[in-house]
């Protein structure tokens, strides 16, 4: 507890995961540095200004528009010959605002009287509804990937000259989220067939109205693929084994968890080979170390076992090398802790800080160390759990869903914009291109519209 409220909550003696693994949902801190003019007199040439860090600041990316503004000289230039030109980038912000988009459709009558032609109106979100696709994309995009609530969005959208009434803008979210639920129910297929999973869960607190206002503790059950980065959450209302029995009824393959005993029946089948966290049996010495330095030991060993991890994501290893240099390295230092976990076993107390955290790790000993047997496995759950984030920033800034359905359009939501996130693809123009697409695409193709397999419509 002193460790969460006065010291750093990064775990030492574990590298952090690289960014380019998955990076949904942690927030990055920039540092901001003094921008050097760019010049161009026939080339382009930059002054020699240097960041207190002793770099110079990066150019502003080459994708965003460029609004040219030319500047002449108050001088006559009659007769002069231009023989270049400097050039200043400065970075400007247009707020957002709203437009009516007027679709102007002529009739025209036929001259046989055969009745009147016109053109078809395109298919809008909403049947007979005001929004446009890109306005239920940022109410989506707001809520659920900058955690504005929508009480917030409404006040913005008065501040643009347009009161919207909160049962409308619900029912657009609704709406929103009910255009996007079949890719969800498609990555709920997919994740079923793979072969590796990490499954981890989360609280969220959903408003129970048949208890006079009172929260009810539900739960985010979220599932992801190291191998291929799809994610997929679902929303349950408990943290019972119910929770993943159903989703995982059928699967064959790795399952790798934090040792939570929700998971424990999926463990014992045949077809599912248990793979544990090895982050999360570090925790158990970390708190131990308070009461008995002699957990230092331990933790490392454990700190030993990162620095190859992070030795083979340097190296950007294959799958075989990773298992290659696990073979020749860790398998050594896993012998020695097995070595002092069978000792100190018989040495401390089992109730004590750590014995229970070596009765944790021998009890899970098989699972905690298969790692080493297949280069495509992760030695922890660190990559779902970065995954999982968002929720934790959502919860406190909206504290709540409002009904238990609430839960499950946030579930949808999160899944599609934590799939566009790994894809590299932009959430916001994803979801308001795939908003006016989607329903009149085959459904049999629907796989093409996923974060991971899309392409702009450049109709």
């Amino acid at each position: 507890m002193k460790r969460l409220i006065f010291g750093q909550k990064r775990e030492r003696f574990i590298p952090s995961v690289s960014l380019d693994q998955l990076s949904l949902l942690a927030d990055m801190e920039t540092v901001i540095t003094p921008e050097p003019a760019i010049e161009t007199i026939s080339y382009n040439r930059s002054k020699a200004s240097q960041a207190s860090n002793g770099h110079g600041r990066n150019e502003l990316p080459a994708h965003l528009p460029r609004i040219d503004h030319v500047i002449e000289p108050d001088q006559d230039t009659s007769g002069l010959v231009k023989i270049g030109e400097v050039i200043t980038e400065e970075l400007e912000y247009t707020p957002p605002s709203l437009v009516v988009n007027r679709y102007i459709r002529p009739k025209y009558a036929r001259s046989d009287n055969g009745g009147v032609i016109i053109g078809d109106l395109p298919n809008r979100p909403i049947e007979k509804g005001i929004p446009g696709p890109g306005l239920l994309a940022q109410i989506l995009i707001s809520k659920y990937a900058d955690h504005l609530p929508l009480y917030r969005q409404r006040k913005i959208f008065k501040r643009h000259g347009m009161d919207i009434p909160s049962s409308t803008i619900d029912n657009w979210v609704k709406s929103g989220v009910e255009i996007i639920t079949p890719l969800h129910q498609l990555l709920r297929e997919r994740i079923r067939a793979k072969a590796y999973l990490q499954a981890d869960e989360t609280p969220i607190r959903v408003l129970d109205r048949g208890k006079c206002g009172k929260t009810h503790q539900g739960y985010f059950w979220v599932y992801h693929d190291p191998l291929e980065g799809e994610i997929y959450f679902e929303y349950k209302k408990s943290r019972s084994r119910e929770g993943p029995r159903n989703l995982l009824e059928e699967y064959k393959g790795y399952l790798q968890t934090d040792g939570y005993a929700g998971y424990d029946e999926l463990g014992k089948r045949m077809d599912i080979q248990p793979v544990h966290c090895m982050a999360h049996a570090r925790r158990y010495f970390e708190k131990a170390l308070e009461n008995d330095r002699s957990a230092g030991w331990m933790m490392e060993k454990i700190g030993q076992l990162y620095a190859i991890e992070a030795e083979a994501r340097r190296l950007a290893l294959s799958h075989e090398d990773r298992k290659a240099l696990r073979q020749e390295r860790s398998t050594e230092i896993l012998a020695e802790m097995k070595t002092w976990l069978d000792r100190k076993f018989e040495e401390v107390l089992p109730k004590s800080g750590l014995g229970k955290a070596i009765g944790y790790m021998l009890s899970r000993w098989k699972s905690l160390t298969v790692f080493c047997k297949d280069g495509r496995l992760e030695i922890d759950n660190n990559l779902i759990e970065n995954a999982i984030r968002p929720v934790a920033i959502g919860r406190k800034n909206y504290l709540f869903a409002g009904s238990h359905k609430g839960a499950d359009r946030a579930a949808i939501v999160y899944t599609l914009i934590a799939n566009a996130k790994h894809a590299g693809v932009e959430p916001y123009a994803w979801l308001c291109d795939i908003i006016s697409r989607i329903a009149d695409h085959p459904y049999s193709k629907l796989d093409q519209l996923l974060p991971q397999n899309y392409t702009p419509n450049t109709k």
